[in-house]
């Protein structure tokens, strides 16, 4: 332990909680999706250590039944929350994509398998569990992105309030 390090209260929920938690202003320091940092830049800067840039990591497209990637425009799509990148690159993939539905990301695929939503957009560990519940990958919107970019999925960071001021927000980073 540091002589001189504050004290810190831990926090812990999904991505979508946290990211709208930075956007009240409500922590100091908060990971957040890259997506969300553009809605509360003003007031928090995105810290050196933390972040996540993927390749081969990111959300998928499943349904319980076959879909077309070309069909998905027309469906009913859970997003883990409407700032998370999952919810940006479907968007992007399927702009014309209106029935978007905001389930936590752990209840995206029993939303599915009991026909509530005719596809969802899974993310961390679901993306390797999702056949164990008969579901089918629509589009693995990671590869769709790197093959379109060239690029990782920027995924999150860890994001402090400006208002800690620099010397306070140099001693976080090192």
């Amino acid at each position: 332990v540091l002589p001189q390090a504050p004290v810190v209260t831990e926090v812990l929920e999904d991505i979508e909680t946290l990211n709208g938690m930075a956007t009240r202003e409500e922590l100091d320091i908060v990971k957040v999706s890259f997506h969300a940092l553009g809605h509360f830049r003003q007031s928090y800067c995105l810290l050196r250590s933390g972040g996540a840039l993927g390749r081969g990591c990111g959300p998928l497209v499943v349904s319980n039944r076959v879909i077309k990637p070309s069909d998905l425009s027309q469906c009913r799509v859970a997003i883990p929350g409407r700032m998370t990148t999952a919810a940006l690159l479907v968007r992007l993939f399927a702009p014309q994509l209106t029935d978007v539905v905001e389930i936590p990301f752990h209840h995206i695929m029993d939303a599915i398998s009991a026909g509530e939503v005719d596809a969802g957009v899974i993310i961390h560990e679901s993306r390797f569990t999702y056949p164990r519940h008969g579901l089918h990958e629509v589009i693995d919107l990671g590869q769709w992105w790197e093959s379109t970019t060239g690029q990782p999925i920027p995924l999150g960071g860890i994001a402090a309030r400006r208002d800690l001021g620099t010397q306070r927000l140099l001693q976080i980073e090192s």
